[in-house]
């Protein structure tokens, strides 16, 4: 029963994003110049670290995704102590990427569709304030995009529902446990991998088939 309830969830998913994605190539938000920095840092949160983590590693000019925890207020938190909800500490991915393959904008729009932003502490059976969505921004630049981002998603009524992702200031990053580093690539045959990241990146890959390595 569990194996059945995680397949119909997965495959709900893959029917949204494909939903969403068809709406993302109507959008028009109006690009924006990128630092000159020969590499550069974002930091999201949108649910289980092991997705993020998985998809992002694929996209050219992505050069280090780490699983992490941020956000919150105790200090070198445990997996354990994190997935209390207790710490006030999102899992979140720490990525390093160049500019000059790939942009903010860009990864911007991988993040909005890599997972549902009007989720409210929550992505499908993840439940918790450690799986919402959030924009943990490094600098001014990365503040004004990601709100601009989504007042454009809002405007142009992209989901039916309200988007919640929150953008915050990045403070601390706290790099997960060894083992939650390259989760999938390890694993690929758990449970958890084959029926909800495997569906889920499979499908990330068709929307991003042109910027992958």
């Amino acid at each position: 029963m569990k194996k059945l309830l995680i397949l119909l969830f997965a495959l709900l998913l893959i029917s949204f994003k494909g939903i969403y994605a068809q709406n993302f190539e109507k959008v028009k938000i109006k690009p924006a110049g990128e630092t000159a920095a020969k590499v550069d840092t974002v930091t999201f949160a949108s649910g289980c670290f092991w997705c993020i983590e998985a998809k992002f590693s694929q996209l050219k000019g992505v050069q280090k995704v780490t699983s992490g925890y941020t956000g919150g207020y105790v200090k070198n938190p445990t997996y354990e102590q994190v997935s209390s909800g207790t710490t006030g500490h999102a899992e979140a991915a720490n990525i390093i990427y160049d500019p000059s393959v790939i942009s903010y904008d860009e990864l911007l729009e991988a993040f909005f569709l890599s997972h549902d932003p009007t989720q409210l502490n929550r992505q499908g059976n993840d439940v918790g304030t450690q799986y919402r969505s959030a924009i943990f921004y490094h600098n001014a630049y990365q503040r004004e995009r990601a709100e601009y981002y989504i007042d454009q998603l809002t405007e142009q009524h992209i989901y039916s529902n309200a988007i919640v992702t929150e953008v915050k200031p990045f403070t601390t990053f706290y790099d997960a446990e060894r083992y939650h580093q390259e989760y999938y690539k390890k694993n690929p045959y758990r449970e958890y991998c084959r029926y909800v990241i495997q569906p889920e990146l499979e499908k990330f890959k068709k929307i991003f088939k042109n910027k992958l390595k």
